[in-house]
C-alpha cells in the first residue's frame, strides 16, 4: 500500500512533513480503522486527534476545503483498496500501533495556534481544574476559556474572567457561528493563504450569522480555574451543546464570550477556535 507510516506517526507533533501530507497519512488510517476494526478505543482515539490536528493545521496553512475533501475521498479509497487481512493493512496497523504506544501515557499537550494555543491536561487532579484552556487578555481583562472539571467527571465548558475595574457581571452568552445561517467560516479580508496575521475579530460572521448561548450558571471562580496571577474572578458555565458546535467549527474562526454589566454594558473576548476538536478527542483518551 506504500503508507508515508514516518508522517503519519509524527503523532503530537507535525515533524516536517506538509500538514496535508499528514492529514491523508492519518486519515487513511482513520478509514481502515473504521472499515475493520483494527485499533483498541485509546489508540483510535489517539488517531482521531492525531487526525483532527493535522486537518486544522492544513486548513490554517490555506488548503482550501474543497482539496481537503478531495484528500479525505483519496484517503478513504485507499484504505478501501486493500482487504481488512491484507499484509499492507496488517504492516501498517502494526507500525501505527507501534509508533502510537507512547501517545496514549501522554498527559498533556500543547496544540499551537495562529493566535493563542489550547492547553490540554488530561491527568490533573479529581477536583475541578482546566482539561482544555486558552487564555485571552481583552481591554485590561483576563480570561480563561474551555474544558474543566474532574478527572473522572464530564467536562464542563466554562469561561472564568477578572475585570480589572472589579466590575461583576450578570450574565455572559457564547457566540459562535450558526452552521444552519452560514455554512462557511467568515474570514473578513482573507484572501487565502496562512491565516496567521488576521486578527480574531475579523474571523467572525456578522451578528446575524450568530447562534448565543445564555450561560447556565455563574459563580465566584476557584482558584484552579482563575487565569494565571489572577486572584479572584468570575465563572460562567455553558451549555454541553454549545461545545459540541464549538468542536465542529473551522479551526480558523473566532468565537466570542460577551459579558454583561448592569446599565447595559457588554465587554467581549475573543477566543480561536484552533485544534479544539483536537484537544477534546485527546482527553477523550482518559475516559476510556
Amino acid at each position: 500500500m506504500g503508507f508515508w507510516v514516518a508522517a503519519l506517526v509524527a503523532a503530537p507533533g507535525m515533524a516536517n512533513a506538509q500538514p496535508v501530507d499528514l492529514f491523508y497519512e492519518r486519515a487513511v488510517m482513520t478509514a481502515a480503522d473504521a472499515r475493520c476494526d483494527l485499533f483498541a478505543p485509546d489508540l483510535g482515539a489517539a488517531l482521531a486527534a492525531a487526525t483532527a490536528q493535522a486537518r486544522g493545521a492544513a486548513l490554517r496553512a490555506g488548503t482550501s476545503y474543497e482539496v481537503l475533501r478531495a484528500v479525505e475521498s483519496s484517503a478513504r479509497n485507499k484504505a478501501a483498496s486493500a482487504g481488512c487481512a491484507s499484509p499492507d493493512i496488517a504492516t501498517a496497523a502494526t507500525r501505527v500501533k507501534t509508533a502510537f504506544s507512547g501517545y496514549a501515557k501522554i498527559t498533556r499537550l500543547t496544540y499551537p495556534g495562529d493566535v493563542a494555543p489550547w492547553q490540554a491536561d488530561r491527568a490533573g487532579s479529581r477536583t475541578s481544574a482546566w482539561r482544555l484552556s486558552q487564555e485571552t487578555v481583552f481591554g485590561r481583562d483576563k480570561m480563561a476559556f474551555g474544558l474543566a472539571g474532574g478527572r473522572d467527571g464530564p467536562s464542563a465548558l466554562v469561561a472564568v474572567a477578572r475585570f480589572a475595574d472589579g466590575a461583576q457581571p450578570y450574565a455572559a452568552r457564547l457566540l459562535v457561528r450558526d452552521g444552519a445561517r452560514s455554512s462557511q467560516p467568515y474570514l473578513d479580508r482573507w484572501t487565502g493563504g496562512s491565516t496567521a496575521r488576521l486578527p480574531l475579530d475579523r474571523r467572525m460572521p456578522p451578528r446575524s450569522a450568530l447562534k448565543a448561548y445564555a450561560a447556565s450558571a455563574r459563580s465566584p471562580a476557584g482558584q484552579d480555574l482563575l487565569p494565571r496571577d489572577v486572584k479572584s474572578g468570575w465563572a460562567f458555565r455553558f451549555p454541553e451543546t454549545a461545545g459540541r458546535d464549538l468542536a465542529g467549527l473551522d479551526p480558523r474562526e473566532a468565537i466570542a464570550v460577551e459579558f454583561l454589566f448592569p446599565g447595559d454594558v457588554t465587554r467581549r473576548a475573543y477566543v480561536e477556535v484552533g485544534d479544539f476538536a483536537a484537544g477534546r478527542a485527546f482527553l477523550q483518551l482518559a475516559a476510556r
